[in-house]
């Protein structure tokens, strides 16, 4: 069954907002994951708008040997602050693995994925360092992409398709050739050897379309809807519905 793997960046973003402690994110981890989630997701940024570095140890504590944990980044963002930087994070909790996202402090959520045409030899030594660390590597790609054979030959082990146009055309009721473009991005990893992800966007209403079009789809990473629909029916119930659709 594809994994899903919740994103608890939006139980920072609330946390933040007022200050102290609450939402509890090592608490909505555990509530994840004793509802069946195969995975936590967090995207920490240097700005510390949301997830925060000490969020990211704690939540590693907590999940060890439980579930996967897939922490998301930019791996070029420089340090700042307390926040060491993505690969330093990395090798500080060791998490099961990291997406490289290229994404930047001005983007309210990422937006696009690597050109890897443009990208590869700038990306080959990151995916190098955390390889060693022993972390999966996958790389944010747009529905289209080119060179996915170049980021198998550097280590590359797993896509995420940015699935953002496919919500957004599923919405409009125009759907098709969008998903087209995620099907036939998923084949062509595939067949060079990429196992594939997807997130941005999905949602209890989207995705089962989705998953009928992409067979072998590893994992799919959900976090603004999931959380969002969860303020209405409970967070375990939200979670029990999206395993639903996965299988």
């Amino acid at each position: 069954m594809t994994l899903l793997s919740v994103n608890l960046n939006k139980i920072a973003v609330l946390r933040n907002s007022r200050g102290g402690a609450e939402p509890d994110i090592i608490r909505a981890a555990h509530t994840c994951i004793d509802a069946g989630c195969g995975g936590i997701t967090v995207h920490p940024r240097p700005d510390q708008r949301h997830v925060r570095p000490d969020d990211v140890r704690a939540l590693a504590a907590a999940l060890r040997g439980r579930v996967e944990y897939n922490i998301e980044g930019n791996p070029f963002a420089a340090a700042r602050g307390s926040y060491p930087g993505l690969i330093e994070l990395a090798r500080e909790v060791r998490p099961t693995q990291v997406t490289l996202v290229p994404d930047s402090d001005g983007q309210i959520t990422s937006d696009h994925g690597f050109d890897l045409e443009r990208d590869i030899d700038v990306l080959r030594p990151i995916v190098a360092q955390l390889r060693d660390i022993g972390c999966r590597v996958s790389l944010f790609v747009d529905a289209g992409a080119t060179g996915l054979e170049a980021a198998v030959g550097i280590g590359v082990q797993r896509i995420e398709i940015y699935t953002g146009p496919y919500a957004h055309a599923f919405a409009e009721g125009n759907v098709q050739e969008e998903l087209e473009r995620c099907a036939d991005t998923a084949r062509r990893a595939q067949h060079a050897g990429l196992a594939v992800n997807a997130g941005h966007d999905l949602s209890q209403a989207n995705l089962g379309t989705f998953k009928a079009a992409i067979p072998g789809l590893a994992e799919v990473s959900i976090g603004h809807a999931l959380i969002g629909e969860a303020l209405y029916d409970g967070m375990a119930t939200t979670v029990h519905r999206y395993l639903q659709i996965l299988r």
